[in-house]
Order: structure tokens, then sequence, then C-alpha cells
């Protein structure tokens, strides 16, 4: 029997997602589970396996037709070893390695390959997304944090380990401080909360009028999607914040660029949804920084999968 199935896995801290794919990357099914984090994070690998296992059943799909499963995790990943530690939004501390690979490997008889979930999510857009299955694509993925994947040569660069945090690129230095305990990082100014931060800092130095200073100043919520809201509507203050994050997004883009030299930047993640208000924006800083031959070879574009990025890239991972 042909092998011609993919099984993709995409973990998150609140949902785990779950395609069953064709061998060029097309999505057959799809569903998904909520993510259990009790008992420091116990129960995900058991629901996994048993996931993958009923639904293989449910569709009558033998087990013969899977190339093998893929899939993307928070946290720290020994691809070699399939182990997770550190991915704190599963309760998975850092003490501890899940023994993710060993373990799904050994209950559904399948070859399971692991990868990081920025990195995971970067392969599907660089597949079958807006990076045209390039063979050189650099993805920059902006929601609560900023999470990255870089492709050379079809490959994702993973360094001795740790390749790949573009959110940990300096960008101002001496800056905001970040959890990781660097000032400066890309992280702290183009996340959702880094936008807020912005936000509140820029609304504090203004007198001038405005809805977001207005918002900031009686303490009510503000969020990364009202201030790109209020920046479309004509808010001085609003564009404000939103030009710097597209300077610092350009500068960062440049920067990977001018190393690199990709076909493609692709942003993706909740923030990417103010879609080419933003994009736009981040190329005009992109032009700004980037090497001339790189400026006119490498484009800024926008993230086409969505949520589907995550389980696509799985499958590719299972295709290697």
């Amino acid at each position: 029997m042909a092998k011609d199935k993919l099984i993709g896995v995409d973990l998150g801290g609140t949902t785990i997602k779950f395609a069953i794919l064709t061998d060029n990357g097309e999505i057959q099914q799809k569903w998904s589970l909520k993510t259990n984090i009790l008992d420091n994070g116990s129960h995900i690998v058991p629901d996994i396996i048993e996931s993958i296992n009923h639904h293989l059943d449910l569709y009558k799909l033998d087990k013969e037709r899977i190339i093998g499963i893929g899939m993307g995790t928070p946290g720290t990943v020994d691809i070699e070893a399939g182990t997770v530690s550190g991915a704190f939004n599963l309760s998975w501390g850092t003490d501890v390695k899940q023994n993710v690979k060993a373990d799904i490997e050994a209950a559904t008889g399948l070859t399971l390959v692991i990868d990081n979930d920025a990195n995971v999510a970067g392969l599907g857009e660089q597949w079958r997304g807006a990076g045209d299955n390039a063979a050189d694509v650099a993805f920059i993925t902006l929601g609560t944090g900023v999470g990255g994947g870089l492709i050379a040569n079809s490959e994702l660069i993973h360094g001795v380990g740790a390749g790949g945090e573009v959110g940990h690129m300096i960008v101002e230095p001496n800056g905001y401080l970040c959890t990781c305990g660097n000032h400066g990082c890309l992280e702290q100014y183009a996340s959702a909360t880094g936008v807020v931060h912005l936000a509140h800092d820029f609304a504090e130095a203004y007198a001038g009028d405005s809805k977001l200073k207005a918002l900031a100043d009686n303490g009510e919520e503000v969020t990364s999607k009202i201030v790109f809201d209020l920046a479309k509507e004509g808010d001085y203050l609003a564009n404000e914040v939103v030009n710097k994050v597209a300077y610092y997004l350009g500068f960062a883009s440049a920067n990977i660029s001018n190393i690199l030299n990709p076909a493609s930047v692709v942003i993706g993640g909740g923030v990417s949804a103010a879609g080419e208000f933003l994009r736009s924006r981040v190329e005009k800083n992109f032009a700004k920084f980037a090497f001339p031959t790189v400026r006119t070879t490498t484009k800024i574009k926008l993230a086409k999968l969505g949520n589907d990025a995550g389980v696509i890239g799985a499958a590719s991972l299972a295709r290697k």
C-alpha cells in the first residue's frame, strides 16, 4: 500500500489542532481538542495519542498509508531526542524533559518529527502559503510574543539549538525589559503586548487630542486591535504607535534580510491581521534599512494560511 498521507499536529496552550493531509499539503480532515494543562501537563501527550488513533479508526484510514506525524510545540525542543521542556503555557517546566516523540511513536506505531511551533508555522507558509515554496523564506509571527522561522535552502535554521529566535533580536538597545532578561527585544515592541506598552507610553507623553489617549488616560482597556482600528480611523496618536511598530518590524526585517536575503519575509500572527495597513509601512522602513540588492530582491508579504499554517508546516516535517 502506498504511503500518501501526512498527519500534522499544532500544539498550543489552549487548543491542539490536528489535520490529515495529502503528501503535497492539501488538508483533507481537521479537528481540534482543548489542551488540558492540569497535573503538570501530563494529560497532553496521552490526549494526542488517543485522538490520533481514534480519528484514524473513525476515517477508516489504514496506518500503512501514513508517511508520518509532524508536530509543532511551544517550549525548547530537542529535535534529535524528540523531547520538549520549558513550555510554560503547557505547564511543562524546565526540570522535566517530556518524551513526546518516544511516547507518541510507541502508542501509534507511526514516526514523529517535532519542532518549535513558530518554526513549524514558518514551514507551512514557506511550503503552501505566502512563501510560494521558495527555498529561502523568513517568517515572523506576531502574537502575544514574537516568534519566527528562518528557512534557508529549504531547511529550517536551528543553529546549535535556538536559531531563528527573531523575537529576541535587539531593535532598541537598552529598551524595554524582555521576559528573556535582555532589554530591547523585538518581542517587546511588535507583539500584541508590545503594541499596548508603546500605546501607553505614547499616550502619557502626548498632550494633543486623541481617542487612544482618552482610553489610556481613563484606564480603559487598550488592545493592539483597538490601536490599529483607531489608526485606520485617522487617530493621530494611534498612527504614531503603528508607525513605531512598523519601524521596528522594518528594521528587524532588513537585518534578517541583509544576512539571509530570502525571497520573502512573511509576517503572520494576530497582529498581522491589520493587513496591508501594517505591511506597507513595514515595507517602507525595510527599504530604508535594507542593503541595495536586498531591497530590490526580498519582498515583504503577509501570511496567507492563518490558523492552518501550524498543521501544514507540521505535516511538512513528516515529509523530510
